[in-house]
């Protein structure tokens, strides 16, 4: 088991977070819930962790938007540390509700808290889409993503807002698409109920340049148990872990 310990950043309203360790530690990581307010207070400071991740979940009810609130907090109260833990190389992951907080505020795609450069808006079909998507792997140049490139994996979808903007189908703006949902024959689509939001291109995750952030739509911690029909999640987790063993 890793020694680092990765920062699980969680708000009122967040419900994946207690999952999202559990799937952590399944991969052989170790992890700390981190309540918002803590980080706000001075309880404990983001430079104690070693990689970060943003659960799923409605930070803050998703009011004025998926993420928002979350995402001004961030930037408003704590963009000197933010900033210092991603110049630092720090890995940090965004999942569903995480990644939107993520997009809100300027972490994806372009590493510039504050800078917001993409959008994720309501799903095509105006509906909240639950269900098993499948994705494929884009790249593996990340760490997050070694030896995956190619691979196509299997987790659940859950959200009402999913379908990435920013100005064209790629990431755009310094950001790169990792992840794209593929149709049954394992091609990116567009195609209702394949791709669940509608995105161009099938977008379902992206990184920044240095692929050490990185967002997605779909939740890896789902899929991190045998009952849970697909165990894939876990390669993403356990990715996390080898690289902090080595850095």
């Amino acid at each position: 088991m890793s020694r680092a310990v990765t920062a699980i950043l969680y708000a009122p309203g967040t419900n994946c977070h207690e999952e999202t360790a559990a799937a952590l530690e399944r991969a052989g990581g170790q992890s700390e819930l981190v309540l918002l307010h803590d980080l706000l207070s001075g309880a404990t400071t983001l430079n104690r962790y070693q990689a970060a991740i943003v659960p799923g979940g409605f930070a803050h009810g998703d009011h004025m938007g998926a993420g928002r609130v979350f995402a001004t907090i961030l930037v408003a109260q704590l963009r000197d540390p933010l900033k210092e833990f991603l110049e630092s190389g720090k890995p940090m992951l965004g999942i569903c509700n995480g990644y939107q907080v993520l997009s809100e505020a300027g972490i994806l795609p372009g590493r510039a808290p504050g800078a917001h450069g993409m959008g994720l808006l309501d799903n095509e079909s105006a509906h909240f889409e639950d269900r098993m998507v499948r994705l494929v792997v884009s790249g593996d140049d990340s760490p997050w993503t070694a030896g995956l490139s190619g691979r196509v994996l299997e987790m659940p979808s859950a959200h009402g807002e999913g379908r990435q903007l920013s100005g064209s189908a790629e990431a755009g703006c310094g950001g790169r698409v990792i992840f794209r949902y593929v149709d049954s024959a394992g091609q990116p689509t567009s195609e209702y109920p394949f791709n669940p939001s509608g995105a161009p291109g099938g977008v379902a995750g992206t990184a920044d340049s240095t692929g050490l952030v990185l967002g997605l739509m779909p939740h890896p911690e789902r899929a991190a148990l045998a009952v849970h029909e697909s165990q894939d999640g876990l390669e993403i987790f356990r990715n996390l872990v080898r690289w902090l063993a080595r850095a």
